[in-house]
């Protein structure tokens, strides 16, 4: 490893097109002044990107030339920001922070030392640490943590004149002005106000008469999971978020919702793989291994109760072992389809408006999906099956009856499956619990059962019982 490389972690999804010509710059002769010029014709997203593929000297060189803002701005594009952030002065830290949105400053304090989040919290100006307080009061899975303070507020007893003499003294600290939100002398919520209304409007128009009353809004306390449909539904460029007494505390931006759902996405992909959180590269192997063991447990003694029950039709395999051969084809059958059916379920239920009769027509959708599947994959591997135990040399009567049975018990293990995997996930949403985590692993192993059961039950009962094949 090479100790001048201030982060390690370069990946090529981190570098943009732009990166050799900014390092390039980085690295050249130029004046502070002339590099501060040519630095800021790029993206902040660009210069973020480089910096993994920077040296420490590098990057403190580049901090050096720009100013907070654009710093500032650089940081929020950057992962492991906080090590970057370490690379400033105290006064530059102070700055900085500042500039940052609230709920990225909260973030990024969050992954400093205690002693060093209190010193900076003590130097930065009082508003902004009010803010950035009221943002930490919040759990990370409430919507008020995920909320910005930059918005203008406007008094409800104001007119068009006045809303624009305030538009413009708010707009030097507040830039997001594409919707201005009315309160009342209480702070409480009034409504919202379009900024093109507002310009068209005539200056002594009493601000009622352009004010929007039923503008949707969202509490700060509400769970980021129920809020995803709501702000994926009203499409507005932000919305309010208001505290329990209905005061206007913050706003959530198209932007925050992009990061929000990113975010949510990440974790329910992480749990259907059977994990707690997110890992990267830099993450040491054994937190990895620590946060893949319990559910490897769990999949394990759930993998011996499936082997177990293979065991119990042992005397099925001695007397007919042909029917060894295909089992994992029936296992895979059933594990994919009841997979499918749970990426289905776990999509239906991020809408939290959807009820017990939308729930069920999902299940009886997805049970006729699974048994039409199965039908049709049954029916082929009838066909295929049996013709290549002719084939192998095996009379047709018993190739057709080994392949008929795998059909039958394809048809039954995919439609099983579709059920489980359509109903585990809607029973965890109802007792509370995030239905992400009726993993991929776990639904397969699960469905492996119902393969299992069906596939030798069937076998044991037409192939033995029935039709006396032995």
């Amino acid at each position: 490893m090479n100790k001048n490389i201030f982060i390690p972690v370069t990946t090529n999804a981190s570098i943009s097109e732009f990166a050799s010509e900014i390092i390039s710059i980085i690295r050249s002769n130029l004046t502070p002044g002339k590099l501060r010029e040519a630095i800021g014709e790029y993206h902040e997203k660009d210069i973020a990107a480089t910096l993994t593929s920077l040296t420490k000297e590098e990057c403190q060189r580049l901090f050096r030339i720009m100013q907070p803002e654009n710093i500032a701005n650089v940081l929020e594009y950057a992962e492991h920001n906080d090590s970057y952030f370490e690379l400033l002065g105290i006064n530059q830290k102070t700055e900085v922070l500042s500039f940052m949105e609230t709920s990225s400053a909260v973030e990024l304090l969050q992954n400093l030392s205690k002693e060093n989040r209190t010193t900076l919290l003590d130097l930065i100006r009082p508003d902004i640490r009010a803010e950035i307080k009221l943002i930490s009061s919040f759990d990370e899975d409430e919507i008020g943590s995920k909320m910005s303070t930059n918005f203008i507020a406007v008094s409800n007893n104001s007119t068009v004149k006045v809303a624009m003499s305030e538009l413009i003294c708010q707009a030097a600290e507040n830039d997001n002005i594409s919707t201005l939100y009315v309160v009342d002398e209480n702070k409480t919520f009034c409504g919202a106000i379009d900024l093109k209304d507002l310009i068209i409007a005539r200056e002594n128009t009493p601000l009622s008469d352009i004010t929007t009353l039923s503008y949707p809004y969202l509490y700060a306390k509400m769970e980021i999971q129920d809020c995803i449909p709501f702000l994926r539904d009203y499409s507005e460029n932000s919305i309010p978020v208001l505290d329990d007494e209905n005061k206007l505390l913050g706003v959530v931006t198209s932007h925050d919702f992009i990061e929000i759902l990113g975010e949510e996405l990440n974790e329910d992909y992480v749990k259907l793989g059977g994990l707690p959180s997110e890992e990267d590269l830099a993450e040491p192997i054994f937190l990895s291994i620590k946060k893949r063991i319990p559910w490897l447990s769990i999949l394990l003694v759930l993998g011996l109760g499936v082997s177990a029950t293979v065991g119990l039709f042992e005397s099925i395999v001695a007397q007919i072992p042909i029917i060894m051969c295909f089992q994992s084809l029936i296992l895979d059958m059933a594990g994919n389809v009841g997979t499918q059916s749970l990426a289905v379920a776990i999509r239906v239920l991020m809408d939290v408006q959807i009820d017990h009769k939308q729930k069920t027509m999902l299940v009886w959708k997805e049970v006729r999906i699974g048994f039409l599947n199965g039908l049709i994959l049954g029916v082929l591997s009838f066909v295929a099956i049996g013709g290549y135990l002719c084939i192998k040399g095996n009379a047709p009567y018993f190739s057709f009856a080994v392949a008929g049975c795998l059909g039958i018990a394809m048809i039954l293990a995919m439609m099983i499956s579709s059920l489980s995997g359509t109903v585990i996930p809607i029973f965890l949403k109802k007792i509370g619990v995030d239905p992400a985590v009726a993993s991929g692993p776990l639904i397969t192993t699960i469905n492996d059962l119902v393969a299992v059961v069906s596939y030798y039950g069937l076998s044991w009962l037409i192939l033995l019982n029935i039709m006396h094949i032995a």
